[in-house]
């Protein structure tokens, strides 16, 4: 099932996803820490971003070109350097992440709005649906205080995937310009308002816990 997928996943765009995931997570993990934190914690917080906004990040596009194959169009993601370097360099600066890494680049005939509406909800659809498991990381933490330097491991993994993932829907769901949201409106409005509601309600909702032990 692995080796069927891969091979549908060319080399450039391992490499692509790859550097974007890395990029990525480097811009989300700078806004973590705050000044004079350790490398100890610098790396922690890395090593988050890699699971948390890498799982996110790369479903996210795989589920939009999987989706676009499953209708007979081939489609493959494309990093975009300046937008990675821009991320890496509002996150050191400003201490905010303005994550559009690239996108899922899709070929074939022309595109029905049907067609385009369920293969764009399928990015933000994932991200939900990861809330999940990352849910489950957080009541964990309430329950098994596992530490590293300190930090509760599965309730910090927990908040920030439910946090960023939720992130990564809500900005993707915006009725705007290129991104998924816009295609998903002139499909469906309902399900637009259904995604985009749960999206904001999960991003909402984690705000109000606080990161344990950051410096």
């Amino acid at each position: 099932m692995l080796d069927h997928i891969l091979e549908r996943i060319s080399v450039r765009e391992r490499q692509d996803l790859i550097i974007a995931w890395i990029a990525i997570s480097l811009a989300f993990s700078l806004i973590f820490i705050r000044p004079g934190a350790t490398i100890a914690l610098f790396l922690f917080f890395l090593g988050v971003s890699l699971v948390t906004v890498g799982v996110g990040f790369i479903l996210h596009e795989l589920a939009h070109k999987f989706t676009a194959m499953k209708y007979g169009f081939w489609a493959e993601f494309r990093k975009n350097n300046l937008m990675l370097l821009v991320a890496v360099a509002l996150a050191a600066l400003v201490g905010v992440v303005f994550a559009a890494p690239g996108a899922t680049m899709i070929y074939g005939p022309a595109i029905t709005r049907e067609q385009n509406g369920k293969i764009s909800a399928a990015g933000p659809l994932t991200n939900l649906l990861l809330c999940i498991p990352f849910a489950v990381l957080l009541a964990m933490g309430s329950v098994v205080d596992f530490r590293l330097i300190g930090i509760n491991v599965f309730y910090t993994l927990g908040l920030i995937g439910l946090q960023v993932n939720a992130m990564i829907a809500v900005f993707n769901m915006l009725p705007i310009g290129v991104l998924d949201g816009r295609k998903v409106l002139a499909w469906n409005k309902l399900v637009f308002l259904v995604l985009i509601a749960a999206s904001l309600g999960i991003l909402i909702a984690t705000l109000y816990p606080t990161y344990p032990n950051i410096l």
